[in-house]
């Protein structure tokens, strides 16, 4: 009899408890409620400054810039306070997300360029969350 219930109900308990662990809706870790106009303050001035250089396509640009504006995003959502923003770490922060995602979406072609387009997007989203 036991064996009849361990192979009755394991495999619907299982099933419940990890629907019940993927369906609970979390809030993210560190990460504020204005994540996405971050990336699309990000993304434009990514395009502008790719578009400023002359170099790479504006889908490329568009994405280094948004990646940098979640990542500044993200170090901005871990402070204790968000309003206390700090212009050289959203620049730094910027630079080294649009320089990883340049070597990985374009394989290090100008990584110099990278890191300014995503200065640029850390500098934006600076400015204008603090103009607010």
């Amino acid at each position: 009899m036991n064996r009849i219930l361990k192979r009755t109900f394991l495999p619907s308990l299982l099933a419940a408890s990890l629907a019940g662990v993927t369906l609970v809706p979390a809030k993210p870790a560190a990460a504020d409620d204005r994540i996405l106009e971050d990336v699309g303050i990000g993304a434009a001035a990514g395009v502008v400054s790719g578009a400023i250089r002359g170099r790479g396509s504006v889908l490329n640009n568009a994405v280094k810039g948004g990646a940098a504006g979640a990542a500044v995003n993200g170090v901005n959502g871990t402070r204790r306070n968000p309003r206390n923003r700090n212009l050289g770490q959203d620049i730094g922060v910027g630079a080294a997300a649009g320089g990883v995602t340049g070597a990985v979406t374009r394989g290090r072609k100008d990584t110099l360029g990278d890191v300014v387009d995503g200065a640029a997007a850390g500098a934006a989203i600076h400015i204008l969350r603090n103009r607010k």
